[in-house]
């Protein structure tokens, strides 16, 4: 089960069945983020797509002397849209391929419009997600619920995304969900509507042990999105905010021009690809190996030209040399800019308290740890808000809880009321009394003892032993022991054996630091693949968007910045990336279908 794969095979047949000649590929805002993070421009260049446009553009030429291949979202948006372009067509010829179940009517409707007879076929392939890690898939939604309860808009397209999913992994699961979310039942039985409906699309070749769907909630786990990461992935994300593999630096000190925003991909960044799931004190180690590396190979690129040898050795070797110092220039870059919010912000200190607050259970340390960093004048009011969150959560009912103390130190700080407010949403977001799990306290003497035994020998990195409740959730599945009374299935059957194939999906975003579980149990657990997704990948900025949006009384639907592909402005042809050739990918285990 690897999604970047599955989504990568969608594109590529489309590409393929369309036949030789120069081609367009027509997308509308959300397809065109999911074809960008599986392939880069010069890969699809070198496929003949040529030129990239948007389905809802106003100025695009007529180039009869193209095809159009066109993936879209079946909304009824993009439907009209085609309709219109149907009826004039600017192309010779349209493929038309869209990214989930379309409706009968819609495909009559463009029957109808066809009156030049352009389009050679129309397909459904089910590439209807993001697909951000082999094993790790979202939506890019933020806001989607109101209060307790799905916003029907977003209910309906986190259906499409996850019944796409299913369909492109070709299963046909059994579904079970967290009993104490109203919204993780109300999506399993939307699901299984769609299956239903569908049967037809889902009767794939039965294996002897079904796949099953989890599908939880954000709120019985709020702690883990409000963590300081310390592994290289989860960590730009945190500090720098990773959009569509885009990490923008243009507010970086001194930044040049060409770093302002740069592409972090493991599909086709070989360093990035064996480093993501490292800690950052390795990644500084590997930095300067690369460095080194490079320093190496500079000089004999700058050799005399002296032979015609010579000439042709430089020009095979300049495009790897050259995606080399981009490498280099970039990973340099980011690192860098990495140490100095760590150093800026007192983060290895914030941290470590941090980590005991969410793994420790001792009141008065973690208490005195607290102020104390709320006197530092290093911390930020961010930070220092978030110190009081992971605190209000955890000594929620402690008899001898601070929290007012804790609030008035905030206010003394000079913390705003925007991140004051913060501390009684994460409490009524995910507090005691919403959880369906107790995140704190080891609820039989094998955990207590496990906890205990843990205390005695310490921990190899004291800014990592957060482990997510996922990965107890995810062991107690795999073992068989995951209680039904807490997470049911929907329906009659149950699982008997072991489960193989599990797609997980939380409502509310998973974080990277669940992407490493799930990817850490991929490649310790022999027989068992894992997918994760969810409506968003968090970090602690987008966390706090959504305690906000949980406070309102409706939402209006979150999407990431328009990022990916270069859209062709009128007259112009997009330029490919420079020597982005397809890479390895050693830092994830082969997962197959």
């Amino acid at each position: 089960m690897n999604v970047v794969f599955a989504v990568k095979q969608y594109i590529s047949k489309m590409i393929e069945d369309s036949g030789p000649g120069m081609k367009v590929l027509l997308m509308d805002k959300e397809t065109t983020g999911i074809v960008s993070m599986v392939y880069t421009q010069s890969e699809i260049l070198q496929k003949e797509v040529y030129l990239f446009e948007r389905i809802d553009s106003q100025n695009r030429e007529i180039m009869k002397h193209l095809k159009a291949i066109c993936f879209l979202r079946p909304t009824k948006e993009n439907v009209d849209y085609l309709i219109q372009e149907l009826r004039r067509p600017k192309y010779s010829i349209y493929f038309i391929y869209f990214s989930n179940v379309i409706s009968k009517s819609d495909v009559k409707s463009l029957a109808e419009a066809d009156e030049q007879e352009v389009v050679a076929e129309v397909q459904e392939f089910y590439g209807d997600y993001i697909a951000v890690n082999p094993h790790l898939f979202s939506l890019n939604i933020l806001g989607c619920c109101q209060g307790r309860n799905w916003d029907p808009v977003q209910l309906s397209r986190t259906t499409q995304g996850l019944t796409a999913l299913l369909l492109s992994l070709k299963k046909c699961p059994m579904i079970r969900y967290q009993l104490s979310s109203e919204a993780a039942k109300r999506l399993a039985e939307c699901v299984k509507q769609v299956i239903t409906k569908e049967y037809e699309l889902f009767e794939f070749r039965r294996t002897e042990v079904p796949p099953l769907l989890l599908i939880l909630d954000r709120c019985d786990d709020a702690i883990t999105p409000l963590l300081n990461q310390w592994t290289y992935q989860a960590m730009v994300h945190e500090l720098l905010g990773i959009n569509n593999n885009r990490i923008d630096l243009s507010r970086v000190p001194g930044i040049s021009k060409d770093l302002r925003e740069v592409v972090l991909s493991a599909e086709n960044d070989e360093f990035y690809a064996n480093n993501m799931y490292l800690n950052f004190a390795e990644i500084g180690s590997n930095i300067k190996n690369l460095m080194e590396d490079f320093q190496k190979k500079k000089p004999k690129e700058q050799q005399k030209l002296e032979s015609i040898a010579d000439m042709k050795a430089f020009v095979e070797n300049y495009p790897q040399f050259k995606k080399m110092s981009g490498t280099v220039s970039k990973h340099v870059t980011v690192v860098g800019e990495l140490s100095r919010l760590v150093s800026e912000r007192n983060l290895l200190e914030v941290s470590e308290v941090e980590q005991e607050l969410a793994c420790q259970n001792d009141h008065s340390s973690a208490l005195q740890n607290v102020k104390r960093l709320l006197q530092n004048p290093k911390v930020t009011e961010f930070d220092a808000a978030r110190l009081v969150m992971l605190y209000a959560l955890h000594y929620e009912r402690h008899s001898s809880n601070s929290l007012p103390g804790l609030m008035m130190d905030l206010r003394n700080k000079g913390v705003s009321e925007k991140y004051r407010k913060l501390v009684s949403a994460v409490v009524e977001y995910g507090g005691k009394r919403v959880r369906g799990s107790d995140l704190f306290s080891p609820k039989d003497a094998v955990a207590i003892t496990k906890q205990f035994l843990k205390g005695l020998k310490g921990v190899e990195n004291v800014y990592t032993q957060h482990q997510p409740f996922l990965h107890e959730t995810l062991d107690h599945l795999i073992k068989g022991k995951l209680k039904e009374n807490l997470y049911p299935y929907l329906g009659p059957s149950t699982l008997r054996d072991r489960p193989q194939d599990i797609i997980v999906f939380i409502i509310g975003g998973a974080t990277y630091e669940e992407a490493l579980t799930v990817y850490n149990l991929n490649r310790t657990t022999p027989g068992v693949r894992i997918v994760l997704g969810g409506t968003t990948v968090h970090n602690t900025k987008r966390q706090r968007t959504r305690q906000r949006h949980k406070q309102r009384e409706k939402q209006a639907p979150y999407e990431e910045p328009d990022r990916g592909l270069n859209l062709r402005t009128p007259g112009s042809l997009p330029e490919p990336e420079a020597d982005t050739q397809p890479l390895s990918h050693p830092g994830v285990p082969p997962l197959e279908f």
